[in-house]
């Protein structure tokens, strides 16, 4: 199976991730950042940069859904292809940091390897706030995402509610302002039983 984590810069994707990996013995598949070598200018520089980033991560993605596709193991996912190209890259369109003729470039190529590939078994959706999403971020200390604006993660946060309204595929909403999953083990249980429930039809006695 193809599990998904979605979710918004300082949702918790990444934690979760660790987490139902662990729980359920599933192979985490997770976001390049580390070794990401656009990320750093990018965020210095996001017109400059932001091209380059986004077909970076829609090549990095389109690689990793091939191989969950080919691999017999269960695979869950930090971060989708979906996200690149319907939230992140028109966010950057919308606010005048990739141009048209980069954009539409994108789009194109997107449009090109989505026909080659299906949708998770299923999509795990962290819902945030943008207090929560900055309390994270600030906690992770990353040096990079310091410049990061509010109006940059609320137009991140308003694609996202857009684009899980029409998601099409098997979906769950973890509220990620309310469940602390990694501290409450009582809230863990909570996002596993809706797991439970979506995957195999009961709740765990």
């Amino acid at each position: 199976m193809h599990i998904a984590i979605a979710g918004n810069i300082g949702s918790g994707k990444t934690t979760l991730t660790k987490l139902l990996s662990k729980r359920y013995g599933w192979k985490p598949n997770f976001e390049p950042v580390d070794n990401n070598p656009y990320l750093a200018d990018y965020y210095e520089d996001m017109k400059r940069w932001s091209f380059n980033l986004q077909i970076y991560f829609l090549n990095k993605r389109f690689h990793d859904v091939v191989e969950i596709a080919q691999n017999k193991e269960t695979i869950i996912q930090d971060r989708t292809i979906f996200e690149d190209a319907k939230i992140f890259a028109p966010n950057l369109h919308d606010k005048g940091l990739m141009s048209d003729r980069d954009f539409a470039n994108y789009t194109d190529l997107f449009d090109l390897m989505i026909s080659l590939v299906k949708l998770p078994d299923l999509m795990i959706y962290i819902r945030s706030s943008i207090p929560t999403l900055v309390s994270h971020i600030e906690k992770r200390g990353r040096d990079f995402e310091k410049s990061i604006r509010i109006d940059y993660l609320q137009g991140l946060n308003d694609r996202y509610e857009e684009w899980i309204k029409g998601y099409k595929g098997k979906l769950i909403i973890v509220d990620g302002d309310n469940l602390h999953f990694e501290e409450n083990p009582e809230d863990f249980r909570k996002v596993t039983d809706q797991i439970d429930a979506e995957l195999f039809g009961l709740f765990p006695m």
